[in-house]
């Protein structure tokens, strides 16, 4: 039976997934962060992260962004093929970005030209929109920072290439990023489909619960392997050494090619912020 949605609702709903994404550490990292102070042992570490885990007390209880950057919205659409948009959906998403983003008086971070650059606005957001069952509408606001953003990698594997040499990569990544990105962090990966696929697939992989792991067998143990091998780095909290300098790996995988293996590195910084509504 056909669903008729208004872009009202729309834009008040982003609206508040605005303000909700970037006031409320989601609970599963702030688990993680808790459960990575009760294990360090490196005592710069510890307090760093005891004071991620404060800021992100005080920002749910006062109102107040999580971090300063608070990102470029990417806005996540599960739309129901039983459903009808009365109006312009991405029209109405980006307003209720801006409308999201004035009232909780987070940063306007976006320019319209890139290059160009100028004064910096609200929005657009970026917008991805998939066609599934059903006679909902899922909506999902994943503010961006791009102190992490700007450690994302790519690399087009030929398909001859050996799991070793994705590992590799992976890692490597991370260890690029070193710092630079306020660790500790979630890596989210995307192995298959295209470069740009590969690219949108790990991003993806970070809305996913990072005390979840993906249903297949073999890439559940390849994210814990990661895992295990970017701790091993020991970049740390904020640089500062320890045992933690990753929450989680993430992956995400399509098929692809036969003549290539497109892998994409996605890292989020502790900051991990998204949020959801079903209407």
């Amino acid at each position: 039976m056909l669903r008729k949605i208004k872009t009202d609702a729309v834009i008040k709903n982003i609206s508040q997934l605005c303000a909700r994404a970037n006031f409320d550490l989601r609970k599963d990292v702030l688990l993680a962060l808790k459960n990575a102070f009760g294990k360090e042992r490196n005592q710069r570490s510890k307090r760093m992260l005891k004071a991620i885990i404060d800021n992100a007390s005080i920002a749910r209880k006062e109102k107040l962004a999580i971090c300063q950057d608070t990102g470029l919205p990417v806005v996540f659409v599960e739309l129901g093929q039983n459903v009808q948009i009365i109006g312009d959906l991405k029209q109405a998403i980006n307003k209720g970005i801006d409308l999201g983003y004035k009232k909780a008086s987070l940063r306007n971070s976006i320019i319209v030209d890139p290059l160009a650059r100028g004064k910096s606005k609200f929005s657009p957001s970026v917008i991805h929109i998939d066609l599934v069952k059903g006679n909902k509408l899922k909506l999902t606001v994943l503010p961006k920072g791009f102190g992490c953003e700007n450690k994302t990698q790519l690399k087009m594997f030929n398909p001859t290439a050996g799991i070793d040499a994705v590992k590799k990569f992976i890692v490597d990544a991370v260890k690029t990023a070193g710092p630079d990105a306020c660790p500790p962090y979630v890596v989210g990966i995307g192995i298959g489909g295209t470069a740009d696929f590969a690219n949108l697939l790990a991003k993806k992989a970070l809305l996913r619960q990072i005390n979840k792991r993906n249903a297949q067998k073999r890439i559940s143990i390849l994210e814990k392997e990661l895992l295990s091998k970017i701790n091993k780095l020991n970049i740390g909290p904020m640089g500062l050494g320890g045992k933690t300098t990753a929450l989680a790996v993430n992956i995400e995988t399509y098929p692809t090619h036969i003549a290539g293996l497109p892998v994409a590195v996605n890292i989020s910084c502790h900051a991990l912020r998204s949020a959801t509504k079903v209407l």
